[in-house]
């Protein structure tokens, strides 16, 4: 197994994940500065405010976007298990 290889599959992990973890990473980060704002417009300092709604989108994001997320893991899975074979010969 070369350098370049190893290199190859870090490289396609970190880019599955940016991808699969983006969406919820981002709506996380939306709804957290909307609630945040709302916060400072009416001055409710409610830690606990912020969590409720991060909670509600990412199950939603999670129940619209969970298929497409499973079709991307189990395509690099399959991939990473079929250039296993080619690895082991080395």
């Amino acid at each position: 197994m070369t350098q370049t290889q190893i290199l190859n599959i870090a490289k396609e992990a970190i880019g599955t994940a940016i991808i699969v973890g983006g969406p919820i990473l981002l709506i996380s980060l939306l709804v957290g500065l909307i609630v945040s704002i709302f916060q400072a417009m009416t001055q409710i300092q409610e830690q606990t405010l912020s969590f409720i709604p991060k909670l509600l989108c990412i199950a939603i994001i999670l129940l619209l976007l969970g298929p497409w997320m499973l079709n991307v893991m189990t395509a690099y899975t399959s991939n990473l298990f079929t250039q296993l074979v080619n690895f082991a010969r080395y």
